[in-house]
């Protein structure tokens, strides 16, 4: 190769690399900083807060009682259906009063006897007051007529007492109805034995009202202290259940009690709120769900839940500061409605989050905000100065 091809390849080679320099100047001046991220923001703002809050209950009888006989005896007459209503005194069981019809009728008899020589007596001591009057009688005899007629009151009135308790043992043998309401399944049969005061023969409750029972933490205790004292609790429908099959009482439920103490073991308090029931749509011992209004005294600071991030335990949400830059920021979360929650700590009045997109930004990534519908052709949400 001569010097004159080698001075014309040079300058071809030196021509490429000036070109090719200038050129890729020309792409890296075109790429600039990174496009902004599109983003849909909140403005935070107060509103006032109504969540419900769900406690675990059972339905309880306000009345209810346990039939147990006071005397002993073999059951020798049984007059209700299992799960029949019944009133207040009427007749449900019997037992065998054959001993206790016997003693009822020796003791009257007692009684009669008793009577009888009282009676004599105090003829007896009347007659001999008159003769002593007179001298015709010495004044002991007068002392033991009167001593004799004591002794027969003081029988009459044991004769008296036999017959009362025999004839109070005739009447427990035959078990009535202590309240109006519906009686359960028997636990005994005919023939069996009861023991007095041992022996379960069934169970009577009232159904209409009935109550739910729940365990309150002992924070809570003011706010349904409140609630217990409020005339508008009924009418706002504060308490509803909900079954077990999904299904919602919607009744006008009121707090009647609440216990007298805290369970030192749970911290909770029991508190118990009753129910109409004249459908009979509630059992007593039915596992319910009940849901109580809790409304806020003051509007808080309320934030879509979707724009909250979570790691190792701690909340987060992007606020979108000058520039339109994202910072990362920790907030304290509080109560959680349908698809928003309370910020208690972190946030204030008229700042700017992000709310979709949130995994797509960056720690001080700038973004492109647009307010909740703006895809839907409605204008973006003015850029945070």
């Amino acid at each position: 190769m001569n010097n004159f091809n080698r001075i014309k390849l040079g300058v071809l080679v030196l021509g490429s690399v000036t070109f090719a320099s200038c050129g890729g100047g020309q792409q890296n001046a075109q790429q600039g900083p990174p496009p902004a991220t599109p983003v849909t923001t909140y403005t935070v703002d107060e509103q006032p807060v109504t969540t419900v809050d769900s406690y675990p209950g059972v339905v309880v009888a306000l009345n209810e009682v346990e039939l147990r006989p006071q005397v002993g005896g073999y059951i020798t007459g049984i007059y209700v259906q299992d799960g029949q209503r019944v009133t207040k005194g009427q007749k449900l069981y019997e037992i065998d009063r054959t001993k206790y019809q016997a003693a009822y009728n020796s003791a009257k008899a007692n009684l009669a006897v008793a009577k009888s020589n009282r009676d004599r007596t105090k003829k007896d001591a009347e007659r001999y007051t008159k003769l002593a009057e007179q001298d015709a009688v010495a004044r002991q005899r007068v002392d033991y007529a009167l001593t004799d007629l004591a002794n027969a009151e003081s029988q009459v009135a044991a004769a008296q007492a036999q017959l009362s308790a025999a004839s109070s043992d005739l009447q427990r043998a035959v078990i009535v109805s202590p309240l109006t309401g519906t009686i359960g399944i028997s636990q005994v049969k005919l023939g069996a034995f009861a023991t007095p005061g041992t022996t379960i023969l069934n169970t009577v409750s009232t159904n209409n009202p009935i109550a739910v029972d729940i365990a309150v933490n002992q924070r809570e205790i003011p706010r349904f202290v409140a609630l217990q004292n409020s005339n508008s609790v009924i009418a706002d429908s504060v308490f509803t259940i909900q079954g077990q099959d999904g299904s919602t009482y919607r009744a006008q439920g009121k707090i009647v009690a609440i216990d007298r103490a805290v369970d030192p073991q749970t911290g909770t308090i029991k508190v118990r709120i009753s129910y109409p029931n004249k459908e009979g749509r509630l059992f007593a011992g039915m596992n319910v769900s009940l849901n109580a209004l809790n409304k806020g005294k003051k509007e808080e600071l309320v934030i879509p839940y979707k724009a909250v991030t979570e790691q190792l335990g701690e909340f987060n949400v992007f606020v979108v500061g000058d520039s339109s830059k994202a910072e990362a920021r920790l907030i304290k979360l509080g109560r959680q409605f349908q698809t928003n929650v309370v910020v208690s700590e972190g946030l204030k009045k008229g700042e700017v989050i992000v709310v979709e997109g949130v995994q797509n930004v960056r720690n001080g990534a700038v973004v492109s905000a647009t307010a909740p519908g703006a895809a839907n052709g409605q204008q973006p949400a003015p850029a945070a100065k």
